[in-house]
């Protein structure tokens, strides 16, 4: 079966900056599990996911546009300290920040007495990015994860 908008696609990946050491792999544990067509992950990568299927592994490209977004300048905001808790915060260190959106990955610049300066571009804004995929399997999306717009189950979302 070939990947196409409404089906659910397990696959594992490895990304990196382009030109540099892998950032992150799924290698190590359960593969990731995504409904397609449905936002659940960046554009270009989903785009290249179309049309795939089971046992396929490739390599793609992913400019920052269709990755994460270009670095957006002016995006710092000044947080209260007790939001973080008792972790030690240093510049440059990338923390989540629970937000009124859910949680968030930001980059701390600057940490005072009682506020911290926070970055709220992703960290991985205005980078280009490179994936190797391998599909593990495709599969038609059920009804009720079509209502919900994600993947149930295996390497998806529990409720």
């Amino acid at each position: 079966m070939k990947i196409a908008k409404d089906s659910v696609v397990r696959f594992h990946y490895t990304v990196s900056e382009s030109g540099q050491e892998p950032i992150e792999t799924s290698k190590e544990r359960e593969p990731l599990a995504i409904l397609i067509g449905h936002g659940n992950i960046i554009p270009g990568l989903e785009k290249a996911l179309d049309g795939h299927e089971a046992g396929d592994s490739f390599g793609v490209d992913v400019p920052a546009a269709e990755a994460y977004g270009e670095r957006r300048e002016g995006l710092t905001q000044r947080v209260p300290k007790k939001h973080f808790g008792d972790q030690k915060l240093a510049p440059g260190q990338q923390v989540v920040l629970n937000t009124n959106f859910g949680p968030r990955a930001v980059t701390i610049e600057k940490v005072g007495m009682s506020v911290v300066d926070v970055d709220l571009n992703h960290p991985m804004a205005g980078k280009d990015l490179h994936f190797d995929i391998e599909i593990v399997d495709v599969r038609e999306a059920g009804k009720e994860e079509l209502e919900h717009g994600h993947v149930h189950g295996d390497g998806g979302h529990e409720h």
